[in-house]
């Protein structure tokens, strides 16, 4: 499934500054026994925070460990709820992920992050309709969010509905005209309905935006192959890989929302033998440490 974590460092963030501390108990409160829940839930929201903040270094293990018990310590607490269910989604435990983002949301329904991720979470089990049906309630929450906007528009191009699919991805660009991957996949619409033209304008607006991104310059380099200028599409095509080698496979572009008629004539020019040759030596070089994916 598409690897698309933008919201997630927002549900991170949105629980490790939104978890309310306990309020303090009463001074000579006679039951000893609320003061000891408090002190617990303290606890809880402590162990919250830490998880947040190991999170935020990819120490997701860790982080979870911390999480789940912060949820028995403070379990009417949303924030942690919706902590440890974004912590699950970072790990693929979708199932789990879920489970734990309902809980939240029966505690807070109106916790935008909380939906935004369920919406996420339904995407990557291909859900596309339920993830529509979330996204489009966090929205109503908490409008104008570009990664929201851009995990609704990926959901609809998954629905083959493309008009609004395009519709979402222009309103993330509204709000931040430097977002390239919703620019970049206008361009894979534009693709698979024929308009070629089109595709490789916007691919080369998103290319214009970040000097490193892979993905449309590979895009760039299939759609100039297909059109019959072999030479440049094969260079194009070595820059690209050379950005980023997990462009050369397939499966990953898949994962990436390429389309048949995409992943097809990219077949054809990563089958070139000069393609074939990059390939090969890239993979016979030492890993380094890749960018992440912009799903």
């Amino acid at each position: 499934m598409p690897k698309r974590y933008f919201l997630f460092p927002i549900l991170v963030l949105a629980c490790y500054w939104g978890i309310a501390q306990p309020a303090q108990a009463q001074a000579l409160l006679p039951h000893t026994l609320r003061i000891d829940l408090k002190k617990l839930e303290q606890q809880g929201v402590n162990l919250a925070q830490e998880a947040s903040q190991l999170a935020q270094f990819q120490q997701y293990e860790l982080a979870l460990q911390r999480a789940k018990l912060a949820t028995q310590l403070a379990p009417k607490s949303s924030e942690v709820w919706a902590l440890l269910g974004a912590l699950y989604l970072q790990t693929n435990a979708l199932d789990d992920g879920i489970a734990a983002l309902k809980k939240a949301q029966t505690l807070d329904s109106k916790n935008s992050a909380v939906l935004f991720a369920l919406g996420s979470a339904h995407f990557q089990k291909g859900k596309y309709t339920q993830s529509v049906e979330y996204i489009t309630e966090g929205l109503k929450v908490r409008p104008n969010v570009p990664g929201a906007l851009f995990d609704l528009g990926n959901a609809y191009l998954m629905l083959r509905k493309y008009p609004e699919a395009i519709s979402q991805y222009d309103k993330a660009i509204a709000q931040d005209k430097n977002f390239w991957p919703a620019i970049n996949n206008i361009g894979l619409i534009h693709y698979e309905s024929g308009n070629v033209d089109e595709a490789i304008r916007r691919w080369q607006a998103a290319a214009d935006i970040d000097p490193k991104a892979a993905e449309p310059r590979l895009a760039i380099a299939v759609a100039t192959y297909t059109k019959g200028d072999r030479e440049k599409g094969l260079t194009l095509g070595e820059s690209a890989i050379r950005l980023d080698s997990r462009y050369a496979d397939l499966k990953f572009l898949k994962e990436n929302l390429w389309g048949d008629r995409l992943l097809e004539d990219t077949k054809k020019l990563l089958d070139a033998p000069r393609i074939r040759a990059t390939i090969v030596q890239l993979q016979e070089r030492p890993p380094r440490t890749q960018r992440p994916s912009p799903r």
